[in-house]
Parts: structure tokens; sequence; C-alpha cells
């Protein structure tokens, strides 16, 4: 993909069959609520597609979208009205206890710290792939990993003691 301009339109396809679950779980990090995520999600893809000959091939094609989603996304959020609830039920992994603890300890990192988390752990990007969806830094993304680690490992210690 490097050196060329423009993104096709089956890479597109592809990447929403195969990782539309992934982008809707980060994208509710970022709203607060899975449907709006999905939305959010959706709305990206088809912007993406209006805009696929703006892609540069400079990075991966999955990073471009993903700020794409990311800005759909925000932008949903400063349309809503009322405020994003994460105390809302969300299906566990069998551990609902620790699932809760994690979410909530999740959801009170700062915006930054927790999309870096889920851009790692959920869409299991790379830092440069992570750093071009944020608009950061390779060095940044560390730095700002590291930092989340430290809060949820605190955080997580404090509720467990």
């Amino acid at each position: 993909m490097n050196g060329r301009r423009g993104a096709r339109l089956d890479e597109l396809e592809a990447l929403y069959r195969s990782r539309f679950d992934v982008f809707a779980r980060v994208a509710a990090s970022v709203t607060g609520d899975s449907e709006r995520a999905r939305d959010a999600v959706q709305e990206a893809f088809a912007t993406a597609v209006r805009k696929r000959r703006s892609f540069r091939g400079e990075g991966p094609l999955e990073a471009w979208v993903w700020r794409i989603v990311f800005n759909a996304a925000h932008s949903d959020v400063r349309r809503a009205v009322q405020a994003v609830d994460y105390d809302e039920p969300v299906a566990s992994n069998g551990h609902p206890e620790d699932d809760a603890e994690l979410r909530v300890a999740l959801a009170r990192l700062p915006e930054r710290q927790r999309t870096a988390v889920f851009l790692r752990y959920y869409a299991d990007l790379d830092y440069a792939a992570i750093g071009e969806a944020l608009g950061i830094s390779a060095g940044t993304v560390a730095a700002t990993l590291n930092a989340a680690h430290t809060a949820l490992r605190i955080r997580l210690e404090e509720v467990r003691t």
C-alpha cells in the first residue's frame, strides 16, 4: 500500500467485514454507548468510501480508517445532549465483578489513554498505527500506554485491597 494514492473499495469492504466489531468496541469507549458507536463506525466507513481517494498510502489503511472512526465518534459525542454513562451493564467474560472493576477503571482514564489502551489491546494495533490513528508519535503512544498501565494498576490495586 505504501507509495500509492487512494484506497480501493474491496480493501475498505474487507476491513469493514473483518474488523467492524473491534471498531465498534473502541468507538464505544468514546461514545459511551454501543449503539451510537456502531452508528459512528458505519458513518466512518461511509466517509472512508467517499474520501478513499484522499488516502495517501503513507501508513496502513487501517490506521487511516481508525482516525475517521475517532472523528465520527467524537462528532457523535459533541452532538449528544445527555452525559455519557459508563456504568450501564455490559456483557462480561465470566467474571462480572472483575470486568466491572476494569470497565470502571478504564472509563476513568483520560480519553487519550483510554483510546490508546483500546487500540492496543482490542484492535491489536502496533504503536506506529496507534500513533497515526491518534495523530501522535510512536514515542508518545508508548508514554501514553505506560501512564495508562500505571493508572490502571493503581486503581485496581485500590479496589482489591
